[in-house]
Formats: structure tokens, C-alpha cells, sequence
């Protein structure tokens, strides 16, 4: 009987140990992390290039076209290619002395006299507006020179002006330039006289023009056919004309865009022929960017003109803002709701996305890439986030948008108490304290049967000795 009561023991213990033990198991059991996939892409999806962007190509090295509205880059040739940046270089210096005027450092008609490093690293073939040292002319003066005849030395004389030495200057225009994001781009000077360490891309170029052209006055000098400085100490009254042939018709003829409103050209024989420039269409603002083009073709025409003149074209004629993604849409997976007597809930896009497209690109055609949890849990506020939408197309990101509850689902008390009590004891330290607790329970049982036993024992001896004594004291009293 006493072994069998020690054997229901031990097997009640296993009971109680089994009941434990999986529960610890289970917390080092390497379990599946379920994220969530991005949506597979429809078959019916095309995946071609635009042939509008296929058709397209441009006469240089490289070229870029961008919406300035929105940033987005609707053409692109080698826009990361190291090129040679030759006087568009000067919107840099431009842009650091307008900056140095807004922070109150300098006014723009300040009257100010040229410092003694007015030729700094220009060669005697360098664009010049005669500006000579010691002369005295205002900020808005250099601005101009620089901006509209290109004077190299108008750059030299803000630099030293700005910074108080033009390799002191040379160093905020390179630490302006990663400010910006101009990763592609070092500067060695501040006119952009030819120099193998002076290097740029497309892309940067565009960066620092998009940020120039916030500037009311830069915007204002550059769409400018011409600019009057009058009479110094050490000159007379003059007037300069502007380089950029789609602004001026004063250098060349035939180029001149009705829609341009700058920037800046640039040209050396290492560079080849450089512009960056801007139009404004019907409320759309384009930037183009055009490095290492030939000077003529062969029907000698002045190639960096023609080529940014069809670029710009080119980007308000076959490009359109399109809607890729409807607010309004619920065509989205629903997501399961937890601690609910409601089982689901469904999604829409917190907004619409937009993008400037060729036209031949149908918005349909974009990949929705969903991040999306299986289930949430109660409760669920309408308008709540639970997920992301990323719209791509040929794998290029066009914007992504948060996705959102469509409704209200309110928690269940009761399931949401059981999920508790669950909870709580799936932790790890609940689950060790209900083991030590089931050691220490069969450690008691044991430790009172055996106890028990040697109790029972020793009573029985004792019993049977007293029987024995009264038998012998028996036979000794007859």
C-alpha cells in the first residue's frame, strides 16, 4: 500500500511537472517571426521603360532633368559622372555671399573695395569684367558680374570679401557643398578656372542650383538679359550681357527660350560646354542640366543650347502630374483584429500620392509594396496607423504613404483578461516560480513519506519489544 501510495505521488508530480516544464520549453523555442511581405506585383503589371525615356538622349557627357516643384528627376544621363563644372562653379560662390547677407553679415548695396586676391588662380583667357583690385563697387555689383559675363575675378573679390581669403572660402564652399547633399562634388576655387581636383556631377550641380534659385535676387540676376554697374573710382559706367543664350540674344542667335528664367553657363576645354538651366511653363518649373556638350554640331549649331532648349521641351510636352494612389481607396487587405468580437479591419491610404510621369506610363501600372501586420490588437481608433504603401514602378520608389484604420473596433473586456492571464504566465519568471514551486512540492511530499515510514517503523518496533517483556515477566513471577 505505501508503495503505491509513493507511486501515485511521483506521478501526480510528473503530471504537475508537465504541466510546467513545456510552458519553459517554450519560451527558448525559436518560434517563426511573421513580417510582413511586400505584395506580390500583379501580372499584369508591365515592366518596360517608358519609350518616351527610352527615346530621349542628349548630346554631352551628362544631363539632368527635374521637376523643381517636387524634386523629382524626370530625365537622367550620367548624373552621378564625375564632370567638370567650369563657371557654373559661380553659383556656389553666389549663393555663400547671398548667405552671408541674410545671416546680416553683409548688406547687398554695400559699397565694399576689392581686396588684393582679385586674380587668384585665373589664367590669362578667363572671363574678366575688368574689375581690378582696390576698386570700390557694391555686393549687388560682384553678384551681377559674376552671375551675367561670368568675371572670374567678381568671385575672387566675394570669397575674399565673405571668408577674408579665397582658400578660407574655398573651404565653405566644400563644406556648403555636403551640407546639400553634393556627395559627387570637391572645389578647389571659387570662379571654376580649370583644376583636376574641381569636380562635380549633374545631379550636384542641380542640388546647388535648386537652392540658389531661392534667392530672389540670384533668381533675379540670372533670368537677366544685362546689368549696369556704374562708375567706380576706377572705372567707367558698364554694361554686361549675360552669357546664357536662352536668356540673351546679345552673344548668340536663335537660342532664346521664351520660358527660360536662367541659370548659369560654363566652359572650359577640360569641362566642354556646360549649362544649367531653368523655365517656367504654365505654372511647372523644370531645371536642366547639361554638361560636356560639344560647341557645334554639324549644322553649327550651339549644341548646349539646343540640347537643354529640347530638354526642357522635352519635359513639359511628354510629362503630366498623374495620381498614383487614391485617398478614397480601399483596395487593400483587411487586418485582423484581436481581443475583438470583431474579426477585421480595413485599411485605406491616409492620403493621395502624385508624381510627375511621362505620359505613356499608365498610374495603373504601379506596384503597391505593402507593410502590413497580420492581426492587430483591440482597440482600434479609426483613423488609427497600422501599415505603410509603397508605390514603385521598374523598381524605382515614387512615395510612400501611411495606411490607416477605416473604422472603430472596440476590445472585448472578457478576451482581453484572458489574454492577460495568458500573458502572465508565459512569462519566463512566472514559468520558473511554478517550477520551483512544483520542485518544492514534491520535495515536501517526499521528504513527509519518508518521515512517515520511519515513524511507522519505530512504533512498531517498540509494540513488538513490549509484547515480549510481559511474556518473560510472566514466566519469572511463577
Amino acid at each position: 500500500m505505501k508503495k503505491n501510495r509513493l507511486a501515485s505521488f511521483l506521478l501526480l508530480a510528473g503530471l504537475l511537472a508537465g504541466l510546467v516544464f513545456p510552458l519553459s520549453a517554450g519560451a527558448t523555442e525559436t518560434q517563426p517571426v511573421q513580417t510582413p511581405a511586400p505584395s506580390a506585383a500583379p501580372s499584369s503589371v508591365p515592366q518596360q521603360q517608358s519609350a518616351l525615356l527610352a527615346s530621349m538622349h542628349i548630346e554631352g557627357t551628362a544631363a539632368l532633368l527635374v521637376d523643381d516643384d517636387t524634386g523629382e528627376v524626370l530625365y537622367e544621363q550620367n548624373a552621378h559622372g564625375k564632370v567638370y563644372p567650369a563657371s557654373i562653379t559661380k553659383v556656389m560662390t553666389c549663393l555663400l555671399t547671398l548667405e552671408s547677407i541674410a545671416r546680416g553679415e553683409h548688406q547687398l548695396d554695400e559699397v565694399v573695395t576689392v581686396g588684393d586676391q582679385v586674380n587668384y588662380g585665373i589664367g590669362a583667357d578667363g572671363s574678366t569684367a575688368g574689375i581690378k583690385a582696390g576698386e570700390q563697387l557694391t555686393i549687388h555689383d560682384l553678384l551681377g558680374a559674376a552671375l551675367i559675363p561670368s568675371a572670374n575675378e567678381a568671385c575672387n573679390a566675394m570669397a575674399q570679401l565673405v571668408a577674408g581669403d579665397v582658400e578660407k572660402f574655398v573651404d565653405l564652399m566644400n563644406q556648403r557643398a555636403q551640407e546639400l547633399g553634393m556627395n559627387d562634388t570637391h572645389f578647389a576655387n571659387p570662379h571654376g578656372y580649370h583644376d583636376p581636383d574641381h569636380y562635380t556631377s549633374a545631379y550636384d550641380i542641380y542640388l546647388m542650383a535648386h537652392e540658389a534659385m531661392k534667392d530672389p535676387t540670384f533668381r533675379e540676376l540670372v533670368s537677366s538679359v544685362d546689368y549696369k554697374i556704374p562708375a567706380t573710382n576706377l572705372s567707367e559706367a558698364r554694361t554686361l550681357h549675360s552669357t546664357n543664350g536662352l536668356v540673351s540674344t546679345w552673344r548668340v542667335r536663335d537660342y532664346w527660350y521664351e520660358y527660360a528664367t536662367g541659370i548659369k553657363t560654363g566652359s572650359t576645354p577640360e569641362a566642354g560646354h556646360c549649362l544649367v538651366s531653368s523655365a517656367t511653363k504654365n505654372d511647372r518649373n523644370l531645371i536642366a542640366v547639361v554638361m560636356g556638350a560639344a560647341n557645334y554640331t554639324e549644322n553649327k549649331d550651339v549644341n548646349y543650347f539646343t540640347e537643354s532648349k529640347r530638354l526642357l521641351e522635352f519635359g513639359f510636352n511628354n510629362f503630366s502630374r498623374q495620381t498614383i494612389l487614391d485617398g478614397s481607396s480601399l483596395d487593400f487587405p483587411e487586418v485582423s483584429v484581436t481581443l475583438s468580437k470583431t474579426d477585421y479591419v480595413t485599411v485605406r491610404p491616409a492620403g493621395s500620392l502624385s508624381a510627375t510621369l511621362p505620359n505613356d506610363i499608365d498610374p495603373a501600372a504601379f506596384q503597391r509594396e505593402l507593410d502590413l501586420p497580420e492581426s492587430v490588437e483591440a482597440p482600434v481608433e479609426e483613423g488609427q496607423v497600422l501599415g505603410t504603401v509603397t508605390l514603385t514602378y521598374n523598381g524605382q520608389e515614387y512615395g510612400k504613404v501611411d495606411l490607416v484604420a477605416n473604422s472603430s473596433v472596440e476590445r472585448s473586456e472578457l478576451l482581453y483578461r484572458l489574454d492577460r492571464i495568458q500573458k502572465f504566465f508565459d512569462q519566463l519568471w512566472v514559468r520558473i516560480v511554478l517550477v520551483v514551486l512544483a520542485v518544492l512540492l514534491v520535495f515536501l511530499f517526499l521528504r513527509h513519506l519518508i518521515t512517515g515510514r520511519k515513524r511507522s517503523r519505530y512504533g512498531g518496533s517498540r509494540a513488538r519489544g513490549g509484547r515480549g517483556s510481559s511474556r518473560y515477566s510472566g514466566r519469572r513471577r511463577r
